[in-house]
């Protein structure tokens, strides 16, 4: 089965001549990914601001955010400003710890370009103590976790993490 979503190709989407510059492909097989994930209720990002060392096994299950590690696309025809693009998106491969997808761009059924992209399924770990992230190398970083508090210097680092079960039946559907 495959997901699809349709996008109309804006200004800012376009090069001088009106056609779709290749860096706005990128943007669109991301929103297309999340629209993805949002029709299966999920999301890229976890929906809670609390601490993620939950005992709650389906928050713990969905408590997880999507980096992305590898995109790819290849161009085969032009799209322009104003125009209606289909995007076909497939899951290519459930790795272990990540998620390969492939995105197809049509215009009236004619293919205008093929992309790929992986992201890696991490745990997000808010306000806790630092460690080894286990995600290429230290990735902590400040932010802001407490809602609605400014600058309150609390910790951020990712996870990589085994695709939850739950996630993984989810995006077998579109496989």
């Amino acid at each position: 089965m495959t997901f699809s979503t349709t996008r109309r190709v804006e200004f800012r989407d376009t090069d001088a001549a009106g056609i779709v510059h290749f860096s706005a492909f990128f943007p669109m097989m991301e929103a297309a990914e999340h629209e993805l994930l949002r029709s299966l209720g999920l999301s890229v990002m976890p929906r809670s601001n609390q601490p993620t060392d939950s005992c709650d096994i389906e928050s713990s299950e969905r408590n997880v955010t999507w980096p992305r590690v590898s995109a790819s696309c290849q161009y085969l025809a032009a799209a322009h400003f104003e125009e209606m693009l289909e995007i076909e998106v497939k899951v290519a491969r459930i790795g272990t710890t990540s998620v390969s997808y492939e995105f197809t761009f049509l215009r009236d059924r004619q293919v205008l370009a093929q992309g790929k992209m992986t992201s890696v399924c991490c745990r997000l770990h808010r306000g806790l103590p630092h460690e080894s992230s286990g995600f290429q190398g230290d990735h902590a970083v400040k932010a802001d976790c407490e809602e609605g508090s400014k600058g309150s210097g609390s910790e951020v680092r990712l996870e990589k993490t085994p695709v939850p079960e739950e996630i993984r039946k989810l995006l077998q559907r579109y496989e």
